[in-house]
């Protein structure tokens, strides 16, 4: 009972990073300066990945140099440039639907570098929450862009390696110290490319620096931190269906702050993300005692000749 309610807090806690990354679009609209993607990616990682460092005063160490890179660029220097640059080239609801493809792509790479084969329970409901989050998502006018469509797919697909390449690897550390090599690496990636796209840093107003300190502060340091200890900690199965939730938060605030209408489609959509989220966190043996269960063993015959 200690051990499920433990894997049930830590699901918990790591869904925390996916719930607050929903809010990041209606942040970056409503109070970010518009057209500095990079600018905007590199203020997010490189100021929490410092602080993160200095809190923790660990450094990498042998390999987990260059291992540190690699996650960083795939989980946040790499995901977070394509990821902006398929928001600036896309509708929401495409980029969103693109996201929704996450499940299927970790469990294709854990079986190619873990040796994870997938259970079909989970392959079922990662094609349900593609679904559902299609649902929430697309329009009748969605405009496809075939450079954001393959800006999207691989924020997607970079995020996804980085998932299967923390759980090979492991976790060294602690969480914030983890979280803070990575976003530090990211950041000194995009911090120069900002520079060479974008040119000069804009001037920001009040709101733009409460933009940023929410998706500074929660949305990555406080985020990442939850989202990585979980990585490295839960069924790589069950965390790939957790991003899921980031869409439908994203359309729960289209309809609470912006005064978005849901369909009757969108609702069914939200519910059905949600059902899958939920369905892919039982554990295999749970699963395979309600699909199987256990004949009930018959009692022995009595002994005539005792």
């Amino acid at each position: 009972m200690a051990a499920s309610e433990s894997l049930v807090r830590l699901t918990l806690l790591t869904s925390v990073a996916p719930l607050v990354w929903g809010t990041s679009y209606a942040v970056s609209t409503e109070l970010l300066p518009p057209d500095r993607p990079l600018f905007g990616a590199a203020l997010r990682a490189l100021p929490a990945g410092l602080v993160a460092v200095a809190a923790a005063r660990q450094l990498p160490h042998g390999h987990w140099w260059w291992r540190a890179a690699v996650l960083g660029t795939l989980n946040i220097g790499a995901f977070f440039a394509l990821l902006f640059t398929a928001a600036y080239r896309l509708p929401g609801g495409v980029g969103s639907t693109l996201g929704g493809i996450s499940p299927l792509l970790v469990a294709g790479l854990a079986f190619l570098l873990l040796r994870e084969a997938p259970s079909w329970w989970r392959l079922g409901w990662a094609m349900a929450g593609l679904l559902g989050v299609a649902l929430m998502a697309l329009t009748a006018d969605a405009r496809l862009d075939g450079g954001g469509l393959a800006a999207g797919i691989a924020a997607v697909l970079a995020m996804a390696m980085g998932v299967v390449l923390t759980r090979r690897w492991g976790r060294p550390v602690g969480s914030l110290a983890f979280a803070g090599w990575q976003l530090s690496a990211g950041g000194l990636l995009l911090a120069p490319l900002a520079v060479v796209v974008e040119g000069r840093p804009p001037v920001l107003d009040g709101a733009a620096v409460s933009g940023y300190l929410w998706l500074g502060l929660v949305g990555t340091l406080l985020a990442y931190a939850l989202w990585f200890d979980g990585v490295a900690r839960l069924p790589i199965g069950a965390v790939s269906f957790l991003p899921l939730l980031s869409p439908a938060v994203a359309t729960f605030l289209g309809w609470l702050v912006a005064g978005e209408t849901l369909t009757p489609w969108q609702v069914a959509g939200f519910m059905l993300a949600l059902s899958a989220i939920a369905a892919a966190q039982l554990p295999p043996a749970l699963l395979r005692n309600l699909v199987r269960p256990r004949r009930s063993r018959r009692a022995p015959a009595p002994c005539v000749a005792c």
